[in-house]
């Protein structure tokens, strides 16, 4: 564990280990699955674990676990993955390549009839290809990994996600057939996209992208243009595995940016929200923001203040259409 920050790089370097344990802590080494949060008897989320995927590569690099441990855990994980039960049952743990939302942390078996998510499963391969990338050495775990990692996106039946439309469906019941929403309107499908054109045995067609970016909203807030997405979340999670700056599709070169800056001017717009404060909560300004989906501390509405305040659970918190309740997520902060 860093010692206790002098400075603002220890204090960076304190918050990466600390944020980095909640890997160590919240899996099950037995499987490798990754807890959704840290409340008891709580199930598995696939998204987790595929950023635990992601983590354990630079883990190794700050020195928080060994590569040998690492590559055991990674291994541990795909191997899950690629022998759990695929197909139409409800228990199952997934189907054509894509996995349930929420798995039980102990069978891996479908938790809360949760949907088969496509987006979550993009999040869990991006996981798996990162290890592969990382862990390039000649041993048999480590070729195992790259192996794995390679099968399972091989896997993913991206045309079949499409349900026959243009853009691809957010997910999946066994006994009531496709979600009705799909991946419309700029959000943290980006790297679904990527994933989903570049499969090597079923990728989505070129039509299939354009559809999405005809789906775009560009609007003008606080002086800023930019494609819109309300919380903050949605411009950061495909950065994490895809430097964007200089890569433009035909939606950015029209507009002149790349989607790095497009995420840049959406995190200044949160910050000039917070300075404005059009609800005016306690505490907002220019350097207390941060509103994206996050847990909060409804459901409920009580009285602050004189004023009747609504509170919320989980929810999509975005800026500045709402909803907002007051509730900050200081690690959009930092990851801005």
């Amino acid at each position: 564990m860093p010692e206790t920050p002098q400075d603002d790089d220890g204090l960076l370097d304190r918050l990466q280990w600390e944020t980095f344990e909640y890997f160590l802590k919240e899996v099950n080494p037995s499987n490798g699955l990754i807890a959704d949060k840290s409340r008891d008897d709580w199930p598995a989320s696939i998204a987790a674990t595929g950023l635990a995927l992601a983590a354990y590569p630079i883990g190794v690099e700050r020195g928080f676990m060994t590569r040998d441990e690492a590559a055991r855990m990674t291994l541990t994980t795909l191997r899950f993955f690629w022998n759990s039960r695929q197909g139409t049952a409800p228990d199952a743990t997934g189907y054509k390549g894509f996995y349930y939302h929420f798995l039980d942390m102990k069978t891996g078996c479908r938790a809360w009839r949760c949907e088969l998510s496509t987006v979550d499963t993009a999040f869990l391969l991006a996981g798996a290809l990162t290890a592969a990338a990382y862990f390039d050495r000649d041993s048999q775990e480590e070729h195992q990994i790259r192996t794995l990692a390679d099968e399972l996106y091989r896997r993913a039946d991206w045309r079949w996600a499409q349900h026959g439309g243009a853009t691809v469906t957010h997910g999946y019941k066994p006994r009531s057939g496709f979600l009705r929403y799909r991946w419309e309107g700029y959000d943290e499908a980006l790297l679904l996209y990527v994933l989903g054109l570049g499969s090597p045995t079923y990728p989505l067609p070129d039509e299939s992208y354009l559809a999405w970016l005809s789906t775009y909203a560009w609007k003008k807030i606080y002086g800023y243009e930019f494609v819109y997405a309300g919380p903050l979340f949605v411009h950061q999670l495909s950065h994490i595995w895809i430097d964007f700056r200089g890569i433009q599709d035909a939606y950015m070169r029209e507009k002149g940016l790349d989607y790095f800056e497009n995420s840049r001017r959406a995190t200044y717009v949160q910050r000039a929200y917070a300075i404005h404060n059009p609800l005016e909560f306690a505490f907002y300004d220019q350097e207390c923001w941060g509103i994206t989906a996050s847990d909060g501390p409804g459901p409920a509405t009580l009285k602050v203040d004189g004023v009747e305040r609504q509170f919320f659970d989980y929810v999509a918190r975005g800026v500045p259409h709402g909803p907002d309740d007051g509730t900050l997520a200081p690690w959009e902060v930092v990851a801005s």
